[in-house]
């Protein structure tokens, strides 16, 4: 059978098995082991539990779990009221005022949470009820908080970066270094639509509820001061080169239970609640990792990445015009799979030809990110509009209209990386000559 009929009968065995309710890592696996009995010499089953042990014991893949119990552990925690107390009086003065503590809640709490989902879940609870009593205008609210919701992948920790260091054999420290930047650069730029929108419709936004002296903002950012020691204690220790990313992540979780207990809002239940959320999680994630790697290694064993990197090189596209395909590629995946899916199911074949066309893995693994935070806003799948729909009981299609600038402000992040690629790897350069 020719390359094209073999691709062709896998993608329809795995729509078929997935379009059966099967659940997404067992799919992966069961299409792995229909292309390797069929079209390999290799005794499948063999294959598959070599690959299965070596892909869920990987040291590296240990900070996964205790970030996603991080998250848990604060989601259940009064962090994020105190978030919209420090950050809501210092929004006064800019055009669109509380607008924006979606966007710096958002960029702050993905500092400690790694998820996007999470990320837009904590903040939503927090600023919807909070902005919707104030009168502001619910597209610009629902639409930014989807937006900005993305960044929970982008700023470290990122559950989508440890999964795509493991994948593609890069440093997961020098990938969270990578993504302070371009997490920074599209905070600023949905800021910056915020702003332009707001000045364009004046009458929309509500006048200050009330105005603060300059001390009063400072004692009111006192309620900061929790969540910022915890952002330093784990990337700080990432960055001054003391701890690993496994290591960090273990810091998090003491940290975040410290921070619960402080508070008071750690009990049997919430402990229990959170390890039972992180535990549920992970292994949702380790199965689709688990199946993705043994449908790696039977493409590898059938030759088909190497086919398609060769067929992608005799097309003769430019490094722009690989990324651009890439980009509408990952978006149109993003419509039936989740990230972490996209990512693990098609590294396998994508980096040869990434290698191949000179691109550098580091920076690409922004990329990916950015990529993948589209298809988050990316209906019917797209995991933020399906949080925003069951918090705020919308259409799913109307969400997805009011998040549409976000998407385009991410199209133009992904130019802004491609064009001066700085962004993503001056930060990691510093810290290696450091």
């Amino acid at each position: 059978m020719s390359d094209v009929a073999i691709t062709t009968l896998l993608i329809v065995a795995l729509f078929l098995i997935l379009g059966s309710g099967v659940w997404i890592g067992l799919a992966l696996a069961g299409v792995a082991w229909i292309g390797m009995s069929l079209f390999s010499s290799r005794p499948a089953g063999d294959a598959m539990a070599v690959t299965i042990w070596g892909a869920s014991s990987s040291w590296t893949l240990t900070a996964l779990p205790l970030f996603i119990w991080m998250g848990e552990v604060l989601f259940r925690t009064r962090l994020s009221e105190d978030m919209f107390k420090g950050l809501a009086p210092w929004m006064n003065r800019l055009p669109g005022r509380l607008l924006h503590t979606n966007i710096i809640g958002c960029a702050i709490f993905a500092a400690v949470s790694g998820s996007s989902a999470a990320t837009c879940a904590t903040i939503g609870k927090m600023t919807l009820p909070e902005l919707g009593k104030r009168g502001y205008p619910e597209n610009m609210v629902i639409g930014t908080l989807a937006g900005a919701g993305t960044l929970g992948l982008l700023i470290p920790p990122s559950i989508i970066m440890i999964v795509y260091g493991v994948s593609a054999n890069v440093s997961i420290a020098q990938l969270f270094i990578a993504g302070v930047l371009p997490g920074i650069m599209l905070a600023v730029l949905f800021m910056a639509y915020v702003i332009i929108w707001s000045l364009l419709h004046p009458g929309a936004i509500p006048p200050a509820d009330r105005e603060y002296s300059f001390m009063q903002k400072v004692h009111e950012s006192r309620h900061l001061i929790p969540v910022v020691l915890l952002i330093m204690a784990v990337l700080g220790s990432i960055y001054a080169g003391v701890a690993t990313a496994t290591e960090a992540a273990a810091i998090g979780v003491v940290g975040s239970l410290i921070l619960a207990t402080v508070q008071g809002s750690l009990n049997r239940t919430t402990f229990f609640e959170s390890l039972m959320g992180a535990t549920r999680l992970y292994c949702m994630i380790a199965l689709i990792l688990c199946g993705a790697q043994f449908l790696t290694l039977s493409m590898g064993y059938i030759g088909l990445p190497r086919h398609l990197a060769e067929w992608i090189s005799g097309i003769g596209l430019s490094q722009f015009g690989l990324i651009v395909a890439l980009m509408i590629f990952y978006v149109i995946l993003g419509c039936f799979l989740d990230g972490i899916s996209m990512v693990v199911l098609t590294m396998g074949v994508i980096l040869p030809t990434v290698e191949k066309a000179g691109i550098d893995l580091l920076w690409f693994g922004i990329y990916i990110v950015l990529v993948v935070e589209m298809a988050q806003i990316t209906p019917p799948i797209g995991f933020n509009l399906f949080v925003l729909q069951g918090m705020t009981r919308k259409q799913l299609t109307w969400i997805a209209k009011v998040t549409l600038p976000m998407f385009y402000l991410m199209i133009a992040a992904v130019l802004l990386v491609y064009f001066v690629p700085e962004i993503a790897t001056w930060l990691p350069k510093q810290m290696k000559m450091g």
